[in-house]
């Protein structure tokens, strides 16, 4: 383990982050709300604190190992959530426990949309577009941005990157040097904010708002600048641009990468992942729009129809918007769209859950070893289409699968030892892990009344759920502390 190499490159990524508390001093100024001050301590803090850590490694040479990877992703993740917290916490509106605005800083950086704020409204328009902006840098992750400059810091980025994407499709690369690839998927990632901000301008909504809305679609966050989500915008139109870009930011950015470049859609439709995924999306919306058809939304098809498609794919994508309290749905609906957020998006994407093709590989392992009882010696290979899979990745697919289950058991018997009853718990837990956001039960509307112990066992899971477990749970494995 080179702690020094680690203590130099964490120390100027948090100097390199701090730099981006400077971007709500514009808002804070045009709109007069008189919190600069608060962004410009927590820039220098975050600054010096960087510069702190960076001094005494500064001389610090060598290539990055593995290891070294996962130590930094997993620190920098923690280190950027408690000095993104400053700003929300040191505010004067709203008025926030170091608790809660560390609960929102980690919700906005994992995308998970989660929230402990109520009155945003009449909240300071430079909060509103922090939280914004922090969902943004975190939807693509703000380590593959580092990554795209990390060269002119002296060091490697294939480490990180690797760190940052687990997953069974994380060693594709888009192009043949790590640094082009970065940079190719935040092109793509601006290419989509811009498109997304620009519909919503279009489609009736106040530059700020579609500025701060496009950021929290196209990074599937959730936040929304209004109490009232995607309800405060009367416009059908600008629920169906919204679709169309969470569902486009749900897909794996390599495949966007591949269409451009080609200028084709075929690279979608071989793809075995984006089939799964699409068609699942489809049954999900066609079952909640008959569902509420069936329970009596007879007088408004159209409403039914707007409604269930919106709030389907805002809640599969795990992106958390919302145009009605849909835990007041009637019948399995709620607990249906809960259900749907372990799936998720695609690998690659900016989505939370379990990630489509997990799921599509398990439940083709699964169908295999039902095969397997009726032809014993039959060699029979697990295939993502055409493809066959290794042995290796599936095993690692299992094995993921085997510790999301526990880590979800562990952190719902940790909600319901804090006080919450066991409906509540699991939508907790569903919410967080997957980092979807919004749940059932008392976390319907918000996170803010349930205890401290609760909310940070909460921070852990939208953490864990972030780097997809594995990142921060290897930390916890002697074997990764060994010379």
């Amino acid at each position: 383990m080179q702690i020094a190499l680690v203590g130099s490159v964490l120390g100027r990524l948090l100097m390199l982050f701090s730099v981006t508390m400077l971007t709500p001093l514009p808002v804070d100024l045009y709109y007069g709300d008189g919190s600069w001050p608060v962004f410009a301590f927590s820039f220098v803090a975050a600054l010096a604190a960087g510069f702190v850590i960076w001094l005494p490694a500064r001389h610090a040479v060598g290539e990055l190992k593995l290891r070294d990877g996962f130590l930094i992703v997993a620190s920098f993740w923690v280190v950027l959530g408690s000095f993104g917290a400053l700003p929300l916490h040191f505010a004067l509106v709203p008025e926030l426990s170091f608790t809660d605005a560390m609960f929102e800083a980690i919700s906005g950086l994992t995308t998970t949309g989660a929230t402990v704020l109520t009155g945003l409204d009449e909240m300071p328009r430079a909060i509103l577009y922090y939280r914004q902006q922090l969902q943004w840098l975190g939807g693509l992750g703000i380590v593959v941005l580092a990554v795209a400059v990390l060269p002119m810091l002296g060091v490697g980025g294939m480490q990180l990157y690797r760190a940052e994407t687990p997953g069974p499709m994380k060693d594709n690369r888009l192009t043949p040097r790590i640094k082009e690839t970065a940079k190719a998927l935040w092109y793509i990632y601006c290419a989509l904010t811009a498109a997304c901000g620009a519909a919503y301008y279009l489609a009736g909504m106040t530059v700020f708002d579609a500025v701060s809305h496009a950021f929290s679609t196209v990074a599937i966050g959730g936040f929304s600048t209004h109490d009232a989500s995607f309800a405060y915008f009367p416009q059908t139109s600008i629920r169906l641009i919204a679709v169309v870009f969470m569902f486009l930011a749900g897909i794996n950015f390599a495949l966007h990468f591949i269409a451009f470049n080609r200028r084709s859609l075929a690279g979608y439709l071989r793809d075995a992942e984006f089939r799964g995924y699409s068609v699942v999306l489809l049954a999900l919306c066609a079952l909640v729009v008959v569902g509420l058809l069936l329970y009596g939304w007879r007088e408004d098809p159209s409403m039914a129809l707007v409604d269930g498609l919106f709030q389907s794919v805002s809640i599969m994508t795990t992106t958390g918007f919302t145009t009605a309290n849909f835990s007041q749905w009637p019948g399995i609906l709620p607990m249906l769209l809960i259900l749907s957020a372990f799936m998720g998006g695609c690998a690659g994407s900016t989505a939370g859950g379990m990630k489509c093709v997990r799921v599509l590989l398990l439940v083709k392992q699964g169908i295999r070893e039902v095969r397997r009882l009726v032809h014993p010696s039959a060699e029979i290979p697990v295939k993502l289409g055409n493809t066959p899979i290794s042995t290796r990745v599936v095993d690692s697919v299992w094995g993921y699968f085997a510790v999301y289950v526990a880590v979800f058991v562990l952190i719902l018997i940790v909600l319901q030892a804090a006080g919450l009853d066991a409906f509540t718990s699991f939508s907790a837990v569903a919410a967080t892990l997957n980092n979807l956001g919004p749940g059932l039960g008392e976390v319907a509307t918000g996170y803010g009344d349930i205890g401290v112990t609760a909310k940070w066992a909460c921070i852990v899971a939208m953490l864990l759920g972030r780097l997809e477990i594995f990142t921060f749970l290897v930390l916890l494995s002697p074997t990764f502390w060994r010379p």
